[in-house]
């Protein structure tokens, strides 16, 4: 009579790797490949983070135009920073990043029209690229976005507000136009306003900050002096404006263009 073959049964001191050094299995080898996985995920979080440090760019389509968009990323350990360009505000500022596995996570401001949205990011990090959902917190507007690495983005460009400026705002229903006469130098802005008097109004202590212009002036109303204060956001051929008294009794915004 044929005897049945003895099953081997080798005993591990690894509770879980039991099942692999059954019927005879190599213990020392399930135990060798159990590390190697184990030590392959506890690693691959932190190399995803050490990869995200960089410039990252692509596009989304907003209402049939592309957007061309910059990230600039800094992480250490599982916290982003950084900012992004090309929306209405930029660069704008990145809150709360986060990276999870492989799951980026952020929000930044934005102003369009007018009013500021609040945009959430989440995005999925793969190797050279990072595919996002994005869109304002309260979910009207959403859009996907890949973006790739790029080449660290060149220092910005000192901005230039010289020239002169064109724009009207509203006073009691009448549209009031105006021309600034602008010139700039290490950060320091003067000029003149014509409009707000027969006289051109001189232009005080005018800062420039990134993007963001800054001064006042004395204009004579109905036979009083008053001192409007005025910041502005610089963009691409044009100031945004938000100006008014001193006391903020009264208060008006102007878009100007350069001509």
């Amino acid at each position: 009579m044929r005897r049945r073959p003895r099953i081997r049964v080798i005993h591990c001191t690894v509770p879980l790797l039991n099942s692999l050094c059954f019927l005879g299995g190599n213990c020392m080898r399930a135990v060798s490949r159990f590390a190697l996985v184990f030590a392959f995920a506890t690693v691959l979080p932190g190399a995803w983070a050490a990869d995200l440090s960089g410039a990252w760019k692509g596009a989304f389509d907003f209402q049939g135009t592309t957007i061309p968009v910059t990230l600039n990323l800094k992480s250490d350990g599982k916290t982003v920073s950084g900012t992004v360009e090309g929306l209405p505000t930029t660069p704008t500022d990145i809150h709360d990043g986060a990276l999870t596995g492989d799951t980026l996570t952020f929000w930044v401001n934005t102003d369009y029209q007018g009013q500021t949205y609040k945009l959430i990011y989440k995005g999925k990090v793969s190797a050279g690229q990072i595919v996002f959902d994005f869109g304002t917190e309260d979910g009207t507007f959403t859009a996907p976005l890949t973006v790739t690495k790029g080449v660290p983005p060149a220092p910005p460009a000192p901005v230039d507000v010289g020239g002169d400026w064109k724009g009207a705002f509203d006073l009691n229903g009448t549209q009031m136009p105006v021309t600034l006469h602008l010139k700039n130098a290490a950060g320091a802005v003067t000029g003149t306003i014509d409009g707000l008097g027969p006289a051109p109004t001189e232009i005080h202590e005018g800062k420039l900050d990134g993007a963001t212009v800054t001064f006042w002036v004395n204009a004579d109303y109905q036979g009083q002096t008053y001192t409007l204060v005025y910041k502005g956001k610089i963009a691409p051929g044009q100031i945004d404006f938000d100006f008014g008294t001193a006391d903020q009794s009264w208060g008006a915004t102007i878009t100007v263009k350069k001509t």
